[in-house]
């Protein structure tokens, strides 16, 4: 099916491999990164980017490699400036493919301006909020371990990308609120000046304390409790919620079966009852006939003799 070579299409800084499959997602996907190429904080991104776009799943596990997650929707290779996207054949868990480009281009601006002092929480974040990821909050709000266990440490939340689906996207979405956290520090200047001061002086903690003036293990403490407090008690409610809806869902049958049963009840106690009714009545009819009710019979006047 796809005998033929792949195709190439330049906008601006950006070139991307497809086959005549994607070309449309291909010129949409490009025309956008141009239109939107600055990033929060981040000088104008200069090196060029390679975006390969991936007609099926085959293709895309054969040119990212062994090592990539299998839920992964677009993998980013930073040193040859390189992303790998599935294409048209995606799933609808995958997202919008112009937000997914975004958040892999955002790494690339960060690698560009920061190399490799970003951690893996902090690079995941920023890529998320780069991007807008809003409905990452989503996942926090249904996050019930946040309520009884608390938010992971950063270090925590690094070694979590690599576990399976659900864990990574909680992750994603931790790290997105770590860098709001962040953001929100400093609303007048955004992270501009955080990211000079990480560059020059080559520590995430000298960065925030020279900023933000805290230091990197109390802003830590800050985004643990702000984020088990708004999310946790959130989703603690949901799951209650939850709880008695499947409760409910259990209780309607039995009440639905106890009004049944009740109702037949009350049918034989009202047919018995007519039945009684029906026996009173022909047994006084009964009666009539054998003469039981002459009004002499049981007068218990004595009768008077004649003087």
């Amino acid at each position: 099916m796809f005998a033929q070579a792949p195709l190439r299409m330049d906008r601006g800084r950006f070139t991307a491999v497809f086959f005549e499959s994607e070309r449309a997602l291909a010129t949409s996907l490009l025309d956008a990164a141009v239109r939107t190429d600055t990033f929060p904080g981040l000088p104008r991104p200069q090196q060029r980017v390679v975006l390969e776009l991936a007609p099926d799943r085959k293709h895309f596990r054969d040119w990212v490699g062994p090592g990539a997650p299998e839920w992964g929707a677009a993998i980013t290779f930073p040193e040859t400036r390189r992303v790998v996207m599935q294409g048209r054949s995606a799933g609808a868990d995958a997202g919008d493919p112009r937000s997914v480009f975004r958040h892999e281009l955002a790494h690339l601006a960060l690698h560009e301006y920061l190399g490799d002092l970003p951690p893996r929480w902090f690079d995941e974040g920023y890529a998320s909020y780069a991007a807008h990821e809003w409905t990452r909050d989503d996942a926090l709000a249904a996050n019930v371990a946040l309520a009884f266990k608390g938010t992971p440490t950063f270090d925590e939340l690094d070694s979590a990308f690599s576990q399976g689906s659900t864990t990574a996207q909680n992750a994603y979405a931790l790290a997105y609120r770590a860098v709001v956290e962040l953001a929100a520090l400093d609303t007048a200047n955004g992270l501009g000046p955080f990211f000079a001061n990480w560059r020059a002086k080559g520590t995430l903690d000298a960065a925030v304390r020279s900023t933000f003036g805290l230091t990197l293990f109390g802003f830590e403490r800050r985004w643990q409790q702000r984020t088990r407090r708004r999310y946790g008690a959130l989703a603690l409610i949901s799951e209650v919620t939850f709880g008695g809806i499947l409760v409910g869902l259990a209780i309607i049958p039995l009440y639905v079966a106890r009004r049944q049963r009740d109702r037949r009840r009350m049918a034989a106690l009202l047919a018995a009852d007519a039945a009684a009714e029906r026996a009173s009545r022909q047994s006084a009819i009964d009666a009539l006939l054998r003469g039981d009710d002459d009004p002499g019979s049981n007068d218990p006047t004595p009768p008077v003799m004649p003087s």
